[in-house]
């Protein structure tokens, strides 16, 4: 049985090296290189690797390193005073009660979404992101108009409603 420092390492040359469409494509290529591993581990260990997950040119998905996905992962960013700078992607901003929801291009909610939470806004509790939308959970007696003046310095063309 390998070790999981082989694991990681072996997933980013993976990642580099071939198009990998889904976790499934992952696994198998982990298999063929003598790892035996879950769905479910491999999830954990894109999530500690900061894999992303990006629109392709064919419409398709390919899983990417975080340096290639354009959105400036930093892998120690939660203990940085910095985050990798404004963003581009976004679409819209609606509210509804303690909630927002913002619209991106496809592809770019996942990074959008860790900016939010990585810039620590005492506004927002937290984020849950798709492929093309974030929903926001706002701290209870919290306004949009400071909402959407946090988000501005993330965001800088977001205008809200």
């Amino acid at each position: 049985m390998k070790n999981k420092v082989d694991r990681l390492q072996a997933i980013k040359e993976i990642i580099i090296s071939h198009k990998i469409s889904s976790q499934e494509d992952l696994l198998k290529q982990l298999t063929e290189r003598g790892f035996d591993l879950t769905q479910a581990t491999l999830s954990r260990d894109l999530k500690q690797l900061q894999i992303a997950k990006v629109a392709g040119k064919d419409g398709g998905y390919l899983y990417v390193m975080p340096e290639t996905a354009g959105i400036g992962r930093l892998a120690n960013a939660k203990n940085q005073q910095h985050y990798a700078g404004p963003v581009s992607g976004f679409l819209s901003i609606e509210f509804s009660g303690q909630l927002a929801v913002i619209k991106t291009r496809p592809g770019y909610a996942s990074g959008i979404a860790w900016d939010i939470d990585t810039h620590s806004a005492e506004e927002i509790l937290g984020t849950i992101a798709g492929d093309d939308t974030i929903l926001l959970i706002l701290r209870e007696g919290i306004t949009r108009p400071q909402v959407l003046e946090t988000l501005k310095t993330i965001i800088p063309s977001i205008d809200g409603e």
